[in-house]
């Protein structure tokens, strides 16, 4: 016999525990198919026979970043067919091995190179500039210089068109995005 004094146990915990953990593992799935739609699928659509691509390396302090720039007959940039891929650690995290520097771009480099090649052009067509924020200001000169010089060696034979005078520490006060617009397609 029951005892009358003791409540059975409610299902309620159970149900919320349960939607909460339905909720999570969607949201998860969710971010899991958003982050592989983002790395695997080529360019969102074709670029024209026209198109421009650009490589804007964003060399930050927590992390570097390609972005992969398309522009149309006009000149302006096509954020919708543009794309972007980020490393860690940042640039400035190898001022103990600057050496080492360059080869943290090669997976940027891959990147950009069958996105560019996916769309159906050729990377030796498209710039790539290498612009360097915080990390790297922050660091002596002779370690930035170092730094940078492994990076423009990489940048060299990555088959994209490349000029050393590309690869730099920007003013604090320039961000490297709007500030590789008008550098690329300000012309």
């Amino acid at each position: 016999m029951p005892d009358p004094t003791t409540k059975p146990p409610s299902p309620r915990p159970r149900r919320r525990r349960r939607l909460c953990g339905l909720c999570l593992g969607t949201a998860l799935l969710a971010l899991l198919v958003a982050a592989l739609v983002h790395v695997v699928a080529p360019l969102p659509r074709a670029a024209s026979a026209s198109a421009r691509f650009s490589v804007i390396i964003d060399g930050g302090s927590t992390g570097t970043r390609a972005h992969v720039f398309v522009t149309g007959h006009d000149g302006s940039p096509d954020l919708a067919l543009s794309t972007v891929m980020r490393v860690s650690p940042g640039l400035s995290s190898f001022a103990a091995d600057p050496a080492r520097a360059g080869e943290s771009l090669k997976p940027l480099i891959d990147f950009a190179r069958d996105k560019i090649d996916g769309a159906g052009s050729a990377a030796g067509e498209a710039e790539v500039r290498l612009m360097a924020t915080a990390g790297l200001r922050l660091l002596e000169e002779r370690t930035q210089e170092a730094i940078l010089a492994s990076c423009r060696d990489v940048l060299r034979a990555s088959g994209f068109r490349f000029e050393d005078a590309w690869a730099k520490v920007i003013p604090g006060t320039a961000c490297p995005l709007p500030f590789s617009l008008s550098a690329t397609w300000g012309k």
